[in-house]
């Protein structure tokens, strides 16, 4: 994470710094991204970026976190929305994706991501979601899912039903960007592997 320097400059300055970070790491994956080539965009001395990170993956790793949070409020909003059906929500949330990281500001920026992911990428990606050192986060949203129809016996399982689905988006987006496939095959592949896991997942009727 950032040290308190960073956060102690304006908002401005902040953002220009991650503008320059995340256009770096749009050009070329975190191995092969350059600090000269971040601070030179970002105006500030080679110093200067000591005094606010670590390393070139102290500030990778806080740009994605970022992302992981506003990925907890997407999905706290859509399962809100679907009334709390699960399989709905996921599917819903990962069309959202989708489109968010169609945006050409996006694009490469997560591509370079996901086809370069390791353990440590897919945990800082999802550590708000449902991050072992962060269950007690995942389990505020507990109650705004509708577990009626689900086939659980406990609040633990559906935290491993949770992410079993996070695995197969992840999959998925990996799957997206080393294809260059397009929106519609995608949800249609993704929407398919998500019945197929609904039906297990779900009660049979009575």
């Amino acid at each position: 994470m950032p040290k308190q320097t960073f956060f102690n400059l304006t908002n401005e300055k902040q953002r220009s710094l991650i503008n320059a970070a995340k256009k770096e790491f749009s050009r070329v994956p975190l191995h092969e991204a350059s600090i000269s080539n971040i601070i030179k965009d970002a105006g500030i001395a080679r110093g200067s970026f000591y005094q606010y990170f670590e390393d070139l993956e102290d500030l990778f790793y806080f740009l994605l976190h970022e992302h992981s949070q506003r990925n907890y409020e997407r999905i706290i909003a859509i399962i809100k929305m679907n009334n709390g059906d699960l399989f709905e929500s996921i599917v819903d949330w990962f069309k959202d994706i989708l489109i968010m990281f169609e945006e050409p500001e996006n694009r490469q920026y997560f591509k370079n991501a996901f086809l370069n992911m390791n353990y440590k990428i897919e945990k800082t990606f999802t550590q708000n979601m449902y991050g072992e050192r962060r269950k007690s986060k995942f389990f505020e949203i507990i109650h705004l899912i509708n577990s009626d129809n689900l086939n659980i016996s406990n609040e633990e399982e559906l935290y491993h039903i949770f992410k079993i689905l996070m695995a197969v988006s992840f999959q998925n987006l990996a799957h997206a960007f080393a294809k260059e496939l397009q929106i519609n095959d995608i949800m249609k592949t993704f929407s398919l592997e998500i019945e197929l896991l609904k039906k297990g997942f779900y009660k049979e009727p009575k």
